[in-house]
């Protein structure tokens, strides 16, 4: 196993691999800032100047392999994903370094299953993508929720924000990405379906009641990677949404020392199995600036060994789920909350 501290950070200058830098820097490793574009890397913050910095497009394989080389692990946070992924995760994995990414493209999550499981294998390293706010905290409160059992009737996961302040990249994202949604129906992959079901959920407090619409992001893929679901329903409420639509919308403003927005969060699982249901949720603020211990802690684990083999794995396949959720709110990047209550929609 790569021991290396240093973690080479892809889309470094963007909003979320800023704050992806910071929490590196807390953890005490260290980052290696990159991406395409030498102007945007030479204009870095004050704090990450003294960090090495390498220039490098997606479109040449070998001189990916030269910047990757000598990191432990690699971080994506350059999107569109479907674009940078699969070319970053290969020069990694090539490089014997792990990946992760922040993606919410769910071909993006099927295509590095489906091409970098092997090569991740032979090379003795991880590839986790999607470990992040959307993604990665929705698998990790359901297989924390299952507690070991990976088989579940059915799991609704409701994402809900108080508003939506979208990046540059989010909306660029939103463009390129134009693939069938996919859902969890009696135990496979299929598609959404069209017009997507609305309803009404009871998110826990600061939301409440809300207008949802199915919305599915990569947790559905990651979900599917290692647990038997019949059924997984995911929704998203309908108020960040039209935020979202409208070109008017501000990026993300930082309101506190941190950097991060005024945003708030409820990420709200219910998974039944036979006559048991559990509810968990995890709140708390940002969702770009969440990403950033959700992935970072990811680095860490699978640079100290806190993994599960090698390959290309869910977030909560390759990590103990429970665990990293204890992590993160001790860390007070999110609020988790379980119980037995059932929370419907669109029914």
């Amino acid at each position: 196993m790569n021991t290396t501290d240093r973690v080479l950070v892809y889309g470094a200058t963007g909003h979320t691999g800023r704050f992806v830098i910071d929490e590196l820097l807390r953890r005490g490793l260290v980052p290696v800032l990159a991406g395409r574009s030498a102007e945007r890397l030479a204009d870095v913050p004050s704090r990450h100047a003294a960090l090495d910095r390498r220039v490098v497009g997606i479109d040449d394989p070998d001189l990916l392999r030269q910047a990757v080389a000598g990191a432990g692990a690699v971080i994506n946070c350059a999107g569109p994903f479907l674009d940078t992924a699969l070319p970053l995760a290969h020069a990694a994995v090539e490089a014997g370094a792990h990946y992760l990414d922040v993606t919410a493209e769910q071909p993006v999550v099927q295509a590095l299953y489906r091409d970098l499981d092997a090569p991740a294998r032979a090379a003795g390293v991880v590839v986790v993508p999607a470990m992040a706010f959307y993604g990665g905290l929705a698998d990790l409160l359901v297989t924390a929720a299952l507690d070991g059992d990976p088989q579940a009737d059915e799991v609704e996961v409701a994402i809900g924000l108080d508003r939506w302040w979208p990046t540059a990249g989010t909306r660029a994202t939103g463009a390129r990405n134009t693939a069938t949604r996919l859902v969890i129906r009696d135990g496979a992959l299929t598609a959404l379906e069209s017009p997507a079901p609305t309803g009404t959920w009871s998110y826990p407090s600061p939301l409440g009641d809300q207008s949802v619409v199915q919305m599915p992001f990569s947790e559905v893929v990651t979900l599917d990677r290692h647990l038997e679901l019949g059924e997984l329903r995911s929704y998203l409420n309908t108020v960040p949404l039209q935020d979202l639509r409208d070109a008017a919308t501000p990026a993300p403003a930082s309101t506190d020392e941190q950097g991060r927005s005024a945003q708030q969060f409820v990420v709200d699982v219910v998974v039944r199995r036979g006559t048991d249901t559990r509810r968990t949720s995890a709140t708390g603020r940002d969702i770009y600036a969440v990403t950033a211990p959700i992935v970072v802690e990811g680095a860490v684990r699978l640079l100290d060994g806190r993994h599960r083999g090698a390959g290309a794995a869910a977030p909560g396949e390759a990590f103990d789920a429970a665990d990293v959720l204890a992590t993160l709110e001790r860390e007070a990047a999110i609020a988790v909350r379980s119980d037995r209550q059932r929370s419907t929609a669109g029914r």
